[in-house]
């Protein structure tokens, strides 16, 4: 892949990430940041596709993304799901669901049932990558009230 295929690469994961959005309504001022997070996860995941595997790379993509869409879900005040929903779809395997209807249609078992089994253990990785950051716990900031008492 060359580098102008990088960069279309980058610039069809924003447009792709910023039309879920629109489609379901995310607010305005998160898009952007929904983008970037659609524009890492692909970024993530074509950088580490060919070292490690498709598998692995949505696997640690997914969590590059949900630790980014956690942090940035602090700083912008907005809940997790907001961000991290738009910022994986570049990961959904699309491609992969499509080829195991079209081979099925066709008669073509063993190639369903191979890119049936390869969309299904992608989904996984991006299940499992969720699962994995979602589950590290946060600590929650204490909040003074006017008395000087701390409030959780």
């Amino acid at each position: 892949m060359g580098f102008a295929d990088y960069i279309l690469n980058i610039v069809f994961s924003f447009i792709a990430t910023i039309g879920f959005c629109v489609v379901f309504s995310i607010p305005k001022r998160q898009m952007l940041f929904c983008g970037l997070l659609g524009v890492i996860s692909w970024i993530v995941y074509i950088l580490l596709k060919d070292p490690v595997g498709v598998v692995a790379a949505t696997f640690f993509s997914t969590v590059c993304i949900v630790l980014l869409a956690r942090i940035f879900a602090v700083v912008r005040k907005c809940p997790v799901v907001l961000l991290l929903v738009p910022g994986i779809i570049p990961l959904a395997p699309g491609s992969g669901i499509y080829y195991t209807a079209y081979y099925f249609v066709t008669n073509d078992m063993s190639k369903a049932a191979e890119f049936g089994f390869l969309t299904v253990k992608i989904a996984f990785a991006i299940v499992l990558g969720i699962i994995l950051v979602i589950a590290i716990p946060v600590k929650k900031a204490k909040k003074k009230s006017g008395d000087g008492a701390q409030k959780e």
